[in-house]
């Protein structure tokens, strides 16, 4: 896995879940990976820019990367 930032890694992530979710898991590695490197403790997305941008959309977001060990947040 190269050295990716972490906007880098969200950018991607945006990217796969317009390509329904396709290597989800990987981005998601990634991203947790660049966050350990950078020390950045909660990776922060915006929700216009998810498939589900509501409440529950963000929290089953939520959830899913929690279990992969990632915190999540949200830009107002």
């Amino acid at each position: 896995m190269s050295d990716i930032t972490v906007s880098q890694a969200i950018d991607a992530i945006y990217a796969s879940i317009k390509n329904n979710n396709e290597d989800i898991d990987l981005h998601i590695a990634a991203l947790k990976a660049a966050m350990a490197r950078e020390g950045v403790t909660e990776a922060v997305f915006e929700p216009s820019k998810l498939a589900q941008p509501n409440r529950q959309g963000r929290k089953i977001m939520q959830s899913y990367f929690k279990k992969k060990g990632v915190t999540v947040g949200f830009s107002a």
